[in-house]
């Protein structure tokens, strides 16, 4: 059964991303949670125009934007305090629901994101035609369904109301559903960056600028500038997630 698991695992997420998932569980274990590894893929997807639903689907499942004092944030899978954080920074939260149940959601940010895992802060470019979508969370029960294109619909309204034509997200190298449905929206790689956090202390290595960052307290963070200027669609394979 291990032995599959591995196999699977090297499969989906290739020798070098394998190598830092174990290293990341050895590190944690031994320093009771004071270390870690972090390994992200930027990547940009293009917002659609028409919906990823034919007429008359998903209809069952609600999707609308919530505020920072509405009751159903008590359900949300996040810590009040994170939840706190993102309203301050500017985000919309658009909620799926069904038969009035909380099932899902995605956060969007029309400037720039100060993330709350890791030191960073993301500035999807050029502004005022890309944006930051992040934590597209939904249900286990739900997963398997139409919660997550009836949420990017939504999400794709409000950016193309916005003129928003890209929305730039980073993604855990090791969430493979992730990766593949962004894959299936057209989303495409910008880069990809690997965090070291131990204690106070964090090192930031990146294949896009600044490449290298050290810090070693809360206001130091690298911020990285995702450009979208010149992407298109239509983009060759090797571009996509």
């Amino acid at each position: 059964m291990m032995k599959t698991r591995v196999g699977a695992m090297l499969r989906d997420w290739g020798g070098f991303n394998f190598c830092l998932f174990a290293l990341d569980k050895v590190l944690v274990k031994i320093s009771r949670g004071r270390i870690r590894l972090y390994r992200y893929y930027f990547i940009a997807q293009p917002v659609a125009t028409t919906s990823l639903l034919p007429p008359g689907r998903g209809k069952a499942v609600r999707v609308l934007p919530i505020y920072e004092h509405d009751e159903i944030i008590g359900q949300f899978p996040r810590p009040a305090t994170v939840i706190h954080e993102r309203f301050k920074q500017g985000a919309q939260c658009l909620v799926a629901l069904k038969e009035e149940r909380f099932i899902g959601f995605i956060w969007l940010l029309l400037g720039s994101y100060q993330e709350d895992e890791i030191r960073a802060r993301y500035t999807p470019l050029p502004a005022g035609k890309a944006a930051w979508d992040f934590d597209v969370y939904v249900a286990p029960q739900f997963r398997v369904g139409l919660t997550f294109p009836r949420l990017w619909d939504t999400a794709n309204q409000v950016l193309t109301e916005n003129n928003i034509l890209w929305s730039c997200s980073r993604i855990s190298a090791y969430n493979i559903g992730s990766l593949g449905a962004h894959a299936r929206l057209g989303a495409l790689s910008l880069g990809s960056t690997i965090f070291f956090c131990a204690g106070r202390w964090q090192v930031t290595l990146a294949s896009i600028p600044p490449y290298f960052h050290l810090s070693s307290h809360a206001g130091s963070f690298p911020e990285f500038h995702l450009r979208t200027d010149g992407l298109s669609n239509t983009q060759s394979s090797s571009k996509r997630i």
